[in-house]
């Protein structure tokens, strides 16, 4: 295990200046995810970590050691792919052994680490199969498994649960995370799901076009998004966004939407007379008569809960209720936000 530290780093494909300056900490043991829309440079990052691509500028240090010049097979690293990248012709074993092959380990000592590796990821029965002969989820666990065996300090993962069914990414994801508490090995994740990213990571770091837009917790990025983006990026379905006019309404302060519709808010932050954009997100409303007149669009119940599509002042919003509700597309109710943030329309910056 090893921390990693990620200085400054820059790279630039020709004169496209792909990922700028990015600064990030990774304690030992901890597991970190890059999340972020496609094109953000987080896959970038990780294989420059990996040292398959070269950095054009500051320094990557693992356990301390500055990496930059080191090759991939003396960074100490295993990196699990998208695709499994499993040999066909190799049984299951020779698969997860293929490297202690190559470093010229003992067959004993192979089957010993292999054998380990198998009975965390359950696949002690199938060590005698090919890949052809396995499931999606077993072939990613495979994949796991020929990086566990090389008991390296730092797993890299790149998007390696992307090309499973919505189910058996659910499971993979619980399944990851328990390797992980067993074995406590750094881990960087790379993923645009930010499902994956809240459920999986002990620090998220959230990246959009070639910089770090915030570094934290999931619970801390979630409830204290630092900007507009986050905000909109955290959380499924995403947060609502609303433009207005700070206003006082006796000892507090409320949003005005449009004529007669007035948001309130929580924020201290906000003056009288100011623009701008309140975020909401979806399971933060409630119905209440003394809410903001909403019309409902659409109804979609998932038995779990209920969620709906609806305008308020000509703005698409969505919301959330664990409650079950009879809404009628066409109906008129009134949606009350039980909490809110607020951010500088121009900056994006968290007021």
């Amino acid at each position: 295990m090893a921390q990693v530290t990620i200085s400054s780093v820059e790279k630039y494909f020709g004169t496209a200046y792909i990922v700028r300056g990015v600064s990030v900490e990774i304690a030992d043991g901890e597991f970190c995810v890059l999340v972020g829309p496609s094109g953000c440079g987080k896959t970038t990052l990780l294989r420059m970590i990996a040292g398959l691509e070269e950095i054009s500028g500051g320094s990557i240090e693992i356990g301390g050691r500055v990496v930059n010049n080191l090759p991939p097979k003396e960074r100490d690293i295993a990196m699990v792919f998208q695709s499994y990248a499993l040999y066909p012709h190799m049984t299951v074993f020779d698969n997860m052994a293929f490297s202690m092959k190559l470093a010229g380990e003992s067959r004993e000592k192979m089957r010993q680490r292999v054998d380990v590796a198998a009975k965390i990821l359950g696949l002690t029965d199938y060590l005698e199969r090919y890949p052809r002969q396995l499931s999606g989820g077993q072939r990613q666990r495979v994949a796991m498994g020929r990086a566990i065996v090389r008991n390296p300090q730092v797993f890299l993962f790149d998007e390696p649960l992307s090309n499973l069914d919505a189910k058996l990414r659910v499971s993979m994801r619980t399944e990851l995370k328990a390797i992980h508490q067993r074995l406590r090995t750094t881990s960087i994740y790379v993923t645009h799901d930010q499902i994956e990213a809240m459920t999986m990571a002990d620090k998220i770091v959230v990246m959009n076009a070639g910089k770090v837009e915030q570094t934290g917790s999931p619970l801390d990025l979630y409830d204290h998004p630092a900007n507009l983006f986050v905000a909109g990026f955290i959380g499924s379905p995403a947060m609502n966004f609303l433009r207005g006019t700070v206003r006082r309404n006796g000892s507090g302060m409320v949003v005005n939407l449009a004529p007669g519709l007035d948001m309130p808010t929580q924020s201290m932050a906000v003056r009288e007379g100011q623009e701008v954009t309140l975020g909401v997100r979806p399971e933060h409303f409630s119905v209440r008569t003394s809410g903001v007149k909403a019309e409902v669009k659409v109804v979609e119940p998932t038995g779990a809960d209920t969620q709906i599509a609806c305008t308020i002042a000509g703005n698409e919003v969505v919301a959330i209720f664990r409650e079950r509700h009879e809404f009628k597309p066409g109906e008129s109710i009134g949606l009350y936000p039980e909490l809110t943030h607020v951010f500088d329309p121009a900056s994006g910056a968290r007021l």
